[in-house]
């Protein structure tokens, strides 16, 4: 009988000791209550503990047994899925809610483990990085097998958010760059046409450019009847023609556009804006070659403006919006003197007019200098 046992005995030595050469091999959690049930009917037989030592098996073995599973978990097939967020701290959306750290000390790259422990396939299936016009991709990045570049130092370059701009030659084209101007001298208006109402005029008379410039210009004009007034002489003749038949005559490579201040009391600024702009469009269409200077209307004097008439600065700066909007920087150009000659209320310097509307002549000229400096060279 003694012999029996210690028989049984050595056996489920063995036995034990092949349950505990599993349990540190493959998922030992699974074979703890066993083990402990093996342990307690070896005590019961009165043959002594069959793990002295302790420490293995019985409750405190299952948690650290699901402490470690959970550990495995965080870092193996269910990496990052739990969350399913973007890991924008780290620079990098993988695209299906798998987060990568970004290497440190110039590491290889982003360590994402899939299902099988290797890198995500950067395919379009939401299994992994984000395929083709993603980020990093293409022959010439550099870093890890999944296409995301690594750049100098290892780091992972941030991914394109919903606000970031497009570079370019991607998306639509961005708006006109800011005309380069250059100054110039009284020459340069050699072959310029000057067009307007009496602001025009008194850069007629006094701006010292009357032998110079072309100038169709007459106190009253507006943009309404811009084309159809008969004001431009005929030299030789006494009868005048319209700007119409002057241009369709004459080839201008510069035109200055200055009108507005008598159309203030008609229409809407809607309705000015909208004959303005054919104005601008006919005048393109009769001078094809010619830069077109649209400037802005001259303010008046601040307590001109507050007289509670017409004529106003709030309903000039409205326009002026308007008047801007029609300038592509390439073929049409807006000037705007008026911060060379208002003061910190907006309004024209009270020194300079002696109406309240118009520049004294004196004071012409320094118009004319902005003009100079604000030339496209042609």
């Amino acid at each position: 009988m003694i012999k029996w046992l210690k028989k049984c005995s050595y056996i489920i030595m063995l036995l034990g000791t092949g349950l505990v050469y599993l349990a540190f091999v493959d998922n030992w959690q699974v074979y703890a209550k066993p083990i402990a049930q093996i342990q307690s009917w070896y005590q019961d037989s009165g043959l002594g503990d069959l793990f002295p030592s302790g420490g293995t098996g019985g409750e405190s073995t299952e948690e650290s047994g699901a402490e470690s599973s959970a550990g495995r978990q965080e870092t193996g097939e269910d990496a990052g899925s739990s969350t399913g967020m973007d890991d924008s701290e780290n620079g990098l959306n993988t695209g299906d809610g798998q987060n990568s750290v970004p290497p440190e000390n110039g590491g290889e790259g982003p360590s994402v483990v899939g299902e099988e422990g290797s890198l995500p396939s950067g395919t379009e299936d939401g299994s992994g990085l984000p395929a083709e016009g993603s980020v990093g991709t293409g022959s010439s990045n550099t870093g890890s097998s999944n296409g995301v570049s690594s750049g100098e130092n290892g780091e992972v370059p941030e991914a394109p958010g919903e606000g970031t701009e497009p570079s370019a030659g991607e998306g639509d084209s961005p708006e006109s760059s800011e005309p380069v101007y250059t100054t110039v001298e009284d020459d340069y208006f050699a072959d310029a046409v000057f067009i307007g109402d009496s602001r025009t005029v008194g850069m007629f008379e006094y701006g010292g450019l009357e032998e110079t410039a072309a100038f169709y210009a007459s106190t009253g004009l507006t943009v309404y009847k811009m084309f159809d007034s008969p004001i431009v002489p005929v030299p030789g003749q006494k009868k005048k023609i319209t700007v119409e038949e002057a241009l369709q005559q004459n080839a201008f490579a510069k035109i200055y556009l200055m009108i507005g201040i008598n159309e203030m009391g008609t229409g809407t600024v809607e309705s000015f804006l909208e004959a303005y702009g054919e104005a601008v469009a006919h005048l393109r269409e009769l001078q094809p070659e010619a830069i077109i200077y649209v400037q802005g209307i001259i303010r008046v004097t601040s307590e001109r403006s507050a007289q509670g008439d017409y004529i106003n600065n709030e309903g000039i700066d409205a326009r002026n919006e308007g008047i801007a909007r029609l300038a592509d920087n390439e073929k049409v150009f807006y000037l705007d003197v008026n911060p060379m000659i208002c003061d910190e209320t907006g309004g024209m310097i009270p020194e300079y007019t002696f109406d309240g509307v118009h520049l004294k002549a004196k004071y012409i000229e320094i118009w004319k200098d902005y003009l100079k400096s604000h030339a496209i060279s042609s």
